[in-house]
């Protein structure tokens, strides 16, 4: 046994790296574990061909799909896990995701706790993140006890008159709630200068809230917390009962030479699909089908989203340089004649030649006359988003030389293809014919749309059942004493909105019950300063209970 400590955490990102900081000032010894490094800063971060076309970024794992066909997953393994790449889109939960939702394909079914129950963790993540929004523009949006800390990011001109077409269509546009430190009030001490070079991308200025910059790096410094990187967890040991965590096992640097470390408290945060590998591999006589896994749910449930990136094209040229402002959710509950919930649109970073030139034939073809550069120059973009169904079969798996498999089949195309013709819709009130319109696909080498794992969630799901769940509703594992989970495995269904957030709220939900299992009470916990300059939370109050926000 290398070392012991009194909480072990495995994985930086969203879920681990937040659960640090929650619990960092408890004073208690904590170990971070990362396989990964710390992501260099280079000239490459900020360049779309090495991003975008070489995947420079990308993990060299290999992964399986059903049939056995050999891909490679869209992961990161750094410290701040996939948020270093992420786009910032930091979004709520709406109430309705909390609850059981009647899809086209089956039933999404409801949390354990509901969204007035979450909320107060929604408006911790909020400041700990830095993020820039203004709640009550979107009518689908839950009460809230706090406005966000920073004002909404401003459109640019071309997005403003995209924004003012909408509303003047009908529609309910409203400002994209986004993670990155910027000032506009005061752009020269800004850390973000507001580039093109932020959604898909590492951020050179390390001006992105991301969890190694927001929630690790603070921590560093700190003499009870520990980070060793180039540690991968390849599996937990237990007692001979199974129920209690004695050692986690750790390959440092892929030699196969394997270190042991003790805690008193183990949290896996390692990524949907990586937390269920790590379970599955530490099946013991105890525990034969895997850690935590009676119920036979570990790996189940597997879902990432039912998404399509698209880019359309106007007439108008489109000069913005940082593009993600700007999001709709009229069609996320279903109404207005529309028997299904279809989900949310949103714009993207904005496009570049280098980032489109695997898109090349089909663009000749939309746009016979232009360069990639013309087109990209008068390109806007966009991401819908359909929520996909927890299915059993959706699974992750493993072989006898614990390869990971990743079995999943579409759900929900029906409500997608609702998404998509009400986008095309909304092209006629910003003035672009909806026959311009082109599927895009980021990772231009790597076409497999099951490699697309950012939005990865629901391997472990928690619940109040054992029998139906991995986690309880603490998200600590049924079967296992000192066993949580903090990543976006926890889901038991994951909305249409980008699942950042609710994974980095939930982390501090965990880290405050873990706290008070440690004798350290919520209340105690230092917690995120404000920021040096937040709007003032006197432009708008929250809704009281019961009130419509």
């Amino acid at each position: 046994m290398a070392e012991d400590f009194e909480v072990i955490i495995v994985g930086t990102g969203a879920g681990g790296g937040t659960l640090a900081y929650t619990l960092a000032s408890t004073g208690k010894r904590i170990l971070l574990l990362e396989r990964g490094d710390f992501l260099t800063r280079e000239v490459e971060n900020w360049d779309p061909g090495p991003v975008f076309v070489d995947g420079r970024y990308i993990s060299t794992d290999t992964w399986y799909d059903r049939d056995g066909t050999p891909f490679q997953p869209q992961v990161h393994y750094f410290v701040g896990g996939a948020t270093k790449l992420y786009g910032a889109a930091l979004y709520r939960l709406r109430p309705q995701d909390f609850g059981e939702i009647r899809h086209a394909d089956g039933i999404s079914p409801a949390w354990p706790l509901g969204y007035e129950e979450f909320e107060p963790w929604y408006t911790k993540a909020e400041w700990l993140y830095q993020v820039h929004g203004v709640h009550g523009k979107d009518p689908t949006e839950g009460r809230w006890s706090r406005q966000y800390p920073w004002p909404p990011v401003s459109h640019e001109p071309r997005i403003q008159a995209i924004s003012d077409a909408l509303e003047a269509g009908g529609y309910h546009p409203f400002p994209a709630p986004c993670g990155i430190l910027l000032d506009e009030a005061h752009r020269p001490a800004s850390r973000c200068i507001r580039c093109a070079t932020c959604d898909g991308y590492p951020c050179l200025v390390h001006a992105k809230a991301d969890a190694d910059i927001i929630a690790v790096r603070p921590l560093l410094d700190m003499p009870n917390v520990t980070l060793l990187t180039g540690a991968e967890v390849v599996r937990l040991e237990t007692d001979p009962s199974g129920r209690t965590v004695t050692g986690v096992i750790v390959d440092r640097g892929g030699d196969g030479k394997e270190e042991t470390y003790g805690g008193d408290i183990v949290v896996l945060a390692a990524g949907a699909t990586n937390t269920a590998k790590i379970l599955l591999r530490s099946a013991s006589d105890a525990c034969p089908a895997g850690l935590a896994n009676g119920s036979d749910q570990v790996g189940r449930n597997y879902m990432f989203h039912n998404s399509k990136a698209v880019v359309a094209l106007g007439k108008e040229p489109n000069d913005t340089v940082f593009q993600k402002t700007l999001a709709i959710n009229d069609f996320y509950l279903p109404g207005d004649e529309r028997e299904w919930p279809l989900g949310n649109i949103q714009l993207l970073g904005k496009s570049n030649a280098m980032a489109m030139k695997g898109e090349e034939p089909h663009l000749t073809r939309l746009a016979p006359t232009l360069s990639l550069e013309e087109v990209a120059a008068h390109a806007v973009d966009f991401w819908l988003t359909t929520e996909d169904l927890p299915k059993p079969g959706n699974r992750v798996t493993l072989d006898s030389d614990a390869n990971v498999h990743l079995a999943y089949t579409d759900s929900n195309d029906t409500e997608a293809a609702g998404l998509y013709a009400e986008f095309k819709r909304i092209l006629n009130h910003i003035g672009m014919a909806e026959h311009h319109v082109l599927h895009k696909n980021f990772y231009m080498s790597m076409n497999v749309a099951i490699a697309g794992v950012a939005h990865q969630a629901g391997t472990c799901r928690f619940g109040s059942d054992p029998a139906t769940s991995v986690l309880d509703v603490n998200c600590k594992a049924h079967e296992v004493d000192n066993l949580y989970v903090a990543d976006t495995s926890f889901f038991p269904s994951i909305g249409a909105v980008n699942p950042a957030l609710t994974a980095m709220a939930n982390a501090i939900r965990v880290g405050e019950h873990i706290a008070e299992r440690l004798g350290v009470t919520a209340s105690a916990l230092a917690w995120a300063p404000a920021p040096r300059r937040a709007q003032a939370e006197t432009a708008q109050t929250s809704p009281s209970a019961g009130e419509t926000s």
